[in-house]
């Protein structure tokens, strides 16, 4: 196993414990929210980190480490929402949403480990700011593709936009976290 993809778990495990807390306290509430509601979700926690990126003033209390958690749950389940579509009522036990959680999270790390073989582990030369602006990217074409009834000529689909923002936040992560330490 690389570096990479055991800090990737390792982090992962912090993200899917508080997954499953909220869960706890919440149940699958989420269940509700149409695509287009949890992509406008990832646009806010995005934006709200490139503010403190840009202002370092935080007058909530919460940082960028909480909101990068956020934005990869809320990633997770943007992918088991365009999988299952949205429902009106919670119709999913907690169990049968962490085993959604568990094969999307999955999905992710294989994804991760084709990109970062081709393109050598770039991420790791990158500046955190430009992470967010990737996120904020992807979420602006996500949007445009919901716009568009999730219809694109030539781009990938939604799918792939959740799948690179949940990576662009792990590796923000990854990396706010080597910073703490």
């Amino acid at each position: 196993m690389s570096k990479t993809e055991e800090e990737y778990k390792t982090l992962g495990q912090e993200c899917r414990g508080i997954f499953e807390k909220k869960l706890k306290d919440y149940g699958a509430s989420w269940r509700i929210l149409r695509p287009s509601s949890l992509t406008d979700q990832l646009f806010i926690k995005a934006s709200r980190i490139r503010t403190l990126e840009t202002t370092d003033e935080n007058m909530v209390g919460e940082g960028i480490r909480s909101e990068l958690i956020g934005i990869i749950n809320y990633s997770i389940i943007g992918l088991i929402q365009l999988e299952l579509g949205f429902s009106d009522k919670i119709d999913m036990t907690a169990e049968r949403a962490m085993e959604k959680y568990d094969y999307y999270f999955a999905e992710t790390i294989r994804l991760m480990n084709r990109k970062n073989h081709d393109y050598g582990e770039a991420w790791r030369g990158m500046r955190t700011s430009s992470y967010t602006d990737l996120i904020l990217t992807k979420l602006n074409r996500t949007k445009q593709i919901e716009d568009n009834n999730g219809k694109t000529i030539i781009s990938e689909g939604i799918d792939a936009n959740y799948y690179d923002i949940l990576n662009y936040a792990m590796f923000y992560l990854i990396k706010f976290t080597e910073n703490e330490d």
